[in-house]
């Protein structure tokens, strides 16, 4: 008679070990976790990044990468709402003593991120939906949408309760200024935002 072999219950992987072997395997894609959730987008078009620098130029220009903030490309913020989620925004502005708070898997505290701005691609819900919740509840204080495929540029503040009670959408041919809170008054052109190739 032979004996049965008796093994141990199998370990399962943790959602942000998952998230980590997917982000191996696709080099370039962005993965993030909301929701307990994990999204998986391919990189962006040309379009998308000559929005981004468009954005960032205006920014540089208004003193915001200083000694007060910092903008980023990319940096990874820490979200509340499960023991995981992370997000990791296209373009923000952080208080430059960010290094000091960083949480873990290369994602920061969200009491130092004063901007956050998502340009839409192939993620769209995420970004219009997902996202205003995941950093509402973590009190971001300015999250903006350009919306590529609405061609519109969205402005959310007043983050309270997981949503933001400010909603301002703004239109090809007008002008908007953000919040003075990131740092200084930024007055864009949403036809510039949405970076159109001429």
């Amino acid at each position: 008679m032979s004996a049965a072999t008796v093994e141990g219950p199998v370990e399962q992987p943790s959602l942000l070990e998952v998230a980590e072997l997917i982000s191996d395997q696709f080099t370039g894609y962005r993965v993030e976790i909301i929701g307990s959730q994990i999204t998986v987008t391919p990189p962006p078009d040309m379009q998308h990044g000559r929005s981004l620098t468009r954005l960032m130029r205006r920014l540089f220009a208004a003193g915001l990468d200083g000694e007060e903030t910092e903008v980023f490309q990319n940096v990874g913020i820490w979200l509340p709402d499960g023991p995981s989620d992370f997000a990791v925004p296209d373009l923000a502005i952080l208080d430059a003593n960010s290094d000091d708070h960083l949480v873990e898997h290369n994602c920061y505290d969200p009491v130092v991120f004063r901007l956050v701005v998502e340009v839409t691609s192939s993620n769209l819900g995420d970004d219009l939906k997902k996202k205003p919740a995941a950093y509402a509840s973590a009190g971001v204080p300015v999250y903006v949408i350009v919306d590529r495929t609405n061609q519109r540029v969205m402005v959310l503040t007043d983050p309270q309760g997981g949503d933001y009670r400010v909603h301002a959408v703004h239109h090809p041919g007008q002008s908007f200024t953000l919040p003075e809170s990131i740092g200084a008054p930024v007055t864009l052109s949403v036809d510039d935002v949405l970076a159109a190739k001429k």
